[in-house]
């Protein structure tokens, strides 16, 4: 019963955009993409991309660029089921509002986390 009631409470507590923590949250990528293989492969390709790019942009962007590429980068990591990714980078956005010394390391975790996320994906487009 109280094993019941604890699960409850970290359910109701649970961010409601993150149901699965594993990087790549493939039941939901697959309800994004119709089960559509070949569009899921597109969007995990087009999102191993658009990580890389984004990240490096963000090393030599000014705080306010930071938010926006940061911003960018959690809706694109939202409609893959990277939910890890999405968070880092909405923590990113916040710490560009912070100043330079919360920018850094908020950085450094959206990178890690997108690596994670891209070594998964880098194992899903693996041919069968």
């Amino acid at each position: 019963m109280q094993l019941e009631i604890l699960r409850i409470i970290d359910a109701k507590d649970a961010p409601t955009l993150a149901p699965d923590d594993r990087p790549i949250d493939l039941v939901h990528l697959a309800r994004t993409t119709l089960g559509d293989r070949g569009l899921e492969r597109e969007v995990l390709q087009l999102f191993d991309r658009q990580s890389i790019l984004l990240i490096a942009r963000m090393r030599s962007a000014a705080p306010t660029g930071v938010a926006t590429l940061a911003h960018t980068l959690k809706g694109s990591a939202r409609g893959i089921g990277a939910w890890r990714v999405a968070r880092a980078a909405e923590a990113l956005e916040l710490a560009s509002c912070a100043g330079p010394d919360a920018l850094a390391p908020a950085l450094d975790q959206l990178a890690a986390a997108a690596d994670e996320a891209r070594a998964v994906i880098a194992d899903l487009l693996l041919p069968n």
